[in-house]
């Protein structure tokens, strides 16, 4: 599925839940699906900065299939929820897609006016990071070709 699709199922998932309460437990929930985050990888190295909570991100490239996969973890629930639904948008894509696809979900299902600003300001980082880890990968891709 492509990010643009995917982000179509995030918005329809949350149409069909009725308040924000309803909704914030959506978003935990979908952070305690999250695979286990390895250990040797909650390092000041892959933890993103710009997030009140701790968060971290780590890529593997698939060389196979030219796409990035994404594991990351938080220590905040809502925020663990948060980075679920971009893990969802932009783990396995390619990094030119994932340089072209912003997470317009968010403000679709009206999350951008419900979160904090601190929370707003850690989704962006987390959303920056995916962009940078897909913009380094894009350029050694391109790189190796030429």
């Amino acid at each position: 599925m492509t990010p643009n699709e995917i982000q179509a199922d995030i918005i329809d998932e949350f149409a069909f839940l009725g308040d924000w309460e309803e909704k914030y437990r959506h978003i935990i929930q979908t952070g305690k699906e999250l695979t286990s985050y390895p250990a040797e990888y909650r390092t000041p190295d892959y933890r993103i900065r710009g997030c009140q909570s701790q968060v971290w991100l780590y890529p593997t490239w698939n060389e196979e299939n030219r796409t990035l996969h994404f594991s990351a973890d938080s220590d905040a629930a809502i925020v663990k929820g948060l980075i679920a639904l971009l893990l969802r948008v932009y783990s396995d894509q390619t990094p030119a897609l994932i340089l072209a696809t912003e997470p317009h979900f968010m403000k679709e299902i009206g999350l951008d006016s419900h979160l904090s600003q601190n929370r707003t300001n850690g989704f962006a980082s987390m959303v920056k990071q995916i962009k940078v880890y897909a913009l380094a990968y894009h350029a050694k891709y391109e790189e190796q070709q030429a």
